[in-house]
């Protein structure tokens, strides 16, 4: 009987409390139906904290960019200037283009440039017109445009292009080295060591190493919340300033970008300098005929090099900084270095030389036939 009364109690009580809940319920839903003020602030409140409480944030922002496309700032704003620029970089981006493919269509047509060298000459001239190519013609194009816009997909391409042939040019400077090395430190083994088989190997890992270089900047480019500025100080996008524009701390991504760089850059400069320290001792040793050769082919390469590296050196000292040379730096890198390569190896190379007048005859007697 006690137990039946007690649990009668709290039924009652129960029930009496869920009426006058319900009561109170019905009130607060009146009040609020006619002050539309408060509704509107409990959704903003409810929006706010849905955002700062989702997974897919970081640091309160959403990670679903909102930025569709970048304004690249360009060279210059002065209308004059971007003229005289248009018909300048017109001109050393088609001498670019067509001296790699001279050398190209030289070395695949003369019986006599097919030794190892001639092989990765060759293929650093493809890459060489692939890095004129990934924002070049764009930055002439938007010398006459009022409006210098590229798509967030554009941006990542350039992106990851820019680091592939970047990273790939690196290796097979290490691989060219590699292939001096053996060429005067080892001349009788020279063409059993660097055969057409190991040549096809060292280009392939270059292309392979370019390849995951860049996929790893591209991780850095695609995960970050991009939600307000898109102005790009530039004639193209650039990892390091595409990333300042991200809206979150960008210091550990700084930093990964940095180490990722700047740590495949150090590793072929240091190989290459160990390289021909060597190649320049054993040739200071040697006291024949062909050492003034030698040292004609050495100061090819490491001028190449050096017009390589240094602006790489440069940009890595202060990566994150901008400076006006900034962008003289880029156009150093993605126009005058693919001109200035098939300049020098054309002029340091007799047997190149050879071949390219014998094509331009050939040429000529062709035109001279038709």
């Amino acid at each position: 009987m006690v137990t039946s009364w007690y649990v009668g109690t709290i039924l009652k009580e129960g029930t009496a409390g869920l009426v006058n809940g319900l009561d109170i319920w019905r009130e607060g839903i009146k009040f609020l139906s006619e002050t539309k003020g408060p509704v509107e602030m409990l959704e903003q409140t409810k929006e706010g904290i849905g955002n700062f409480s989702s997974p897919d944030s970081i640091d309160g922002w959403s990670n679903k960019s909102v930025v569709t496309e970048f304004i690249l700032l360009g060279l210059s704003s002065s209308q004059e200037l971007q003229v005289f620029l248009f018909f300048v970089f017109s001109v050393f981006y088609g001498a670019a283009v067509l001296g790699n493919i001279l050398i190209i269509l030289t070395v695949i047509t003369d019986s006599h440039l097919h030794s190892p060298m001639d092989f990765l000459l060759s293929n650093l001239s493809f890459i060489d017109v692939s890095q004129a190519t990934f924002a070049t013609p764009k930055m002439i194009a938007d010398f006459l445009n009022e409006h210098k816009t590229i798509t967030f997909q554009g941006c990542t391409s350039q992106i990851f292009f820019l680091h592939v042939f970047g990273g790939s040019e690196m290796v097979l400077l290490v691989a060219m080295a590699y292939d001096r090395y053996i060429a005067i430190c080892k001349p009788l083994h020279y063409m059993t060591i660097m055969s057409r088989k190991v040549c096809t190997v060292l280009v392939g890992v270059s292309w392979a190493i370019g390849i995951l270089h860049s996929v790893s900047h591209l991780a850095f480019t695609v995960n970050p919340p991009f939600c307000g500025p898109n102005k790009v100080d530039n004639f193209f996008c650039d990892l390091p300033l595409v990333i300042k524009l991200a809206c979150l701390d960008t210091y550990v991504l700084e930093i990964l970008v940095l180490t990722n760089s700047g740590l495949l850059s150090l590793i072929c400069f240091l190989l290459l300098l160990i390289s021909y320290t060597i190649i320049l001792a054993t040739v200071h040793r040697q006291a024949s005929g062909g050492t003034s050769k030698a040292l004609s082919t050495l100061s090819a390469h490491i001028t190449v090099v050096v017009l390589f590296f240094g602006p790489l050196i440069f940009i890595y000292i202060w990566p994150f900084e901008s400076f006006p040379i900034d962008k003289f730096i880029s156009v150093f890198f993605t126009v005058f270095t693919p001109l200035l390569n098939p300049i020098i190896y054309t002029l340091r190379n007799k047997d190149v030389k050879e071949a390219i007048r014998k094509l331009r005859n050939r040429g000529l007697l062709i035109t001279v036939k038709k």
